[in-house]
């Protein structure tokens, strides 16, 4: 018997049907990767086994038990654990709290047994070869090391089976290599994963088996073995999807945004030049500076020597500098520094350009969903109504909307950090389709991605850094996986015997 079983799964909100008779299984000791756009109903069907949604019919089977309306506790009981791509770690309690948060022990009068708890998650952490602190604050923690922290609570609540949702869009190489490791050991245990991914270069590396969702219907399943990139890519997106470079060569205009050996903590003498309408890509394995450069550029991240000049004149200081000279920055981590999610679509939207306009009191909602539907409809976004939540948004959607805020503030530099993370193929053709249109229109354009066919799409140029130094420069006909990636991992002196 499968560990396992969900059978004719329905559901709708309002008159939207969004799943519509699935069946998904998931054997012992499986990864089993589960694929889709966004919208397709990987998310709801997820909810729906983890109690956090009600289906409208159907039936969930879970190690040999019946789970007709599941909630939450019942599922993280019986041993089910989400790790969302969010992260959804608390950043004011300590790594060991975090792994003991609602499980916590105590003594009798309700006082916390602190060393215990430490010892504990220092042993399960040395059981899974994970360097972390249990006495630090999650806040000082990279991302990565949260992301690493969330699992590691989900195996110290027995999991049986654990969801993993996108685990790696924060995670270099070597970190997506060792959260792999960390997945085989458990796998050889009995643990099972349900695998959430768009980067299909990890799914054939990590998983057993598949399930392609596609406007909440079940395209197609089977062993991994069995599959093609080419194949599961085409059942998730239909005839839409059509492997091609976009790239499109333009007329670059006058220099406006320069770096003068440009030295930071993170990086060291970066000296740049874009010129009106170029796209330029950063690249670099983790702790390459690329991050902490492209934050530099929006005065998110302190220089210590060299200057950055916009359209001649220097920049220096805070990130509101930044903005009134028209720069404008899409960070890498939606959920910490973009969504706002108590706000709404258009509020969302509207944010950056009222906080350059601040003196002014009152905000024209009239005028506001006027300049939201223009952008809304220049840059294809799916949203029911300005009015709703942002968290009801897609994650390519979302991307969109907060590409749309730095337009609304006529910003005529944009560094976008990864900007299709957590997001599908489909999205991604348009959001590079945006990005170029936004080029031939005459922005410059920044990215930072390790996404190599990702650079090779969009970009006129690819600035490669490792250890803080920009190693080589490569035109857009230079541009190939290999030799990016010689650079990025310093191996072409390695090469050469330097």
């Amino acid at each position: 018997m499968s560990l396992l079983e969900m059978t004719g799964i329905y559901k709708s909100f309002d008159e939207n049907q969004v799943l519509k008779g699935v069946d998904f299984s998931v054997e012992r000791g499986e990864v089993h990767a589960l694929l889709g756009e966004n919208g397709a109903g990987k998310s709801t069907l997820l909810n729906i086994l983890a109690g956090v949604l009600p289906s409208d019919s159907g039936m969930i089977v879970f190690d040999g038990e019946p789970y007709p309306h599941p909630s939450i506790t019942q599922m993280e009981k019986a041993g089910v654990a989400f790790v969302h791509q969010e992260l959804n770690v608390i950043n004011d309690l300590t790594v060991s709290e975090n792994i003991f948060f609602n499980h916590e022990l105590t003594y009798p009068l309700g006082f916390l047994r602190r060393r215990e708890m430490i010892e504990a998650s220092r042993a399960l952490f040395e059981r899974l070869g994970v360097e972390l602190d249990p006495t630090l604050k999650v806040t000082e923690l990279k991302t990565s090391q949260k992301q690493l922290l969330e699992i590691c609570r989900a195996l110290h609540a027995e999991a049986t089976l654990m969801i993993l949702d996108e685990p790696t869009t924060a995670l270099g190489t070597d970190e997506v290599e060792h959260l792999f490791s960390i997945v085989n050991k458990l796998r050889a245990e009995g643990r099972s994963f349900i695998f959430v991914s768009h980067k299909m270069p990890e799914v054939f590396a990590i998983a057993d088996s598949y399930t392609v969702f596609r406007n909440g219907a079940l395209i197609s399943s089977g062993p991994i073995a069995d599959a093609t990139p080419f194949a599961i890519t085409r059942d998730m997106v239909g005839e839409k999807y059509a492997d091609q470079d976009v790239y499109q060569p333009r007329r670059l205009g006058e220099p406006v945004l320069e770096l003068d050996n440009l030295t930071s903590t993170a990086f060291t003498d970066v000296s740049l030049t874009l010129r009106r309408g170029e796209i330029v890509a950063l690249t670099g394995l983790a702790g390459s500076g690329a991050s902490e450069l492209m934050q530099a550029m929006f005065g998110a991240f302190p220089v210590q020597s060299g200057e950055i000049k916009v359209e001649g004149r220097s920049v220096t200081g805070a990130i509101q500098r930044f903005m009134r000279r028209s720069v404008g920055m899409l960070p890498g981590n939606r959920k910490e520094n973009s969504v706002v999610p108590d706000a709404t679509v258009l509020e969302n939207g509207y944010l950056a350009e009222h906080s350059l306009s601040a003196r002014r009191q009152w905000i024209n909602n009239k005028q506001e969903i006027e300049k939201y539907e223009a952008l809304r409809q220049a840059l294809s976004i799916k949203a029911h109504s300005p009015h709703g939540s942002i968290t009801s948004l897609s994650g390519g959607n979302q991307q969109k909307l907060f590409l749309a805020r730095w337009l609304n503030t006529d910003a005529e530099i944009l560094l976008l950090d990864n900007p299709t993370q957590g997001v599908d193929v489909g999205a991604k053709e348009e959001i590079y389709g945006l990005i170029l249109q936004l080029a031939t229109a005459g922005k410059t354009i920044v990215i930072n991605t390790l996404e190599i066919p990702e650079i090779q799409k969009v970009s006129d140029r690819c600035v490669v850094l490792y250890a803080g130094a920009v190693v080589a420069i490569l035109e857009h006909d230079q541009i190939n996986e290999h030799d990016v990636m010689l650079y990025s991992t310093n191996a072409i002196n390695v090469t050469k015997g330097e």
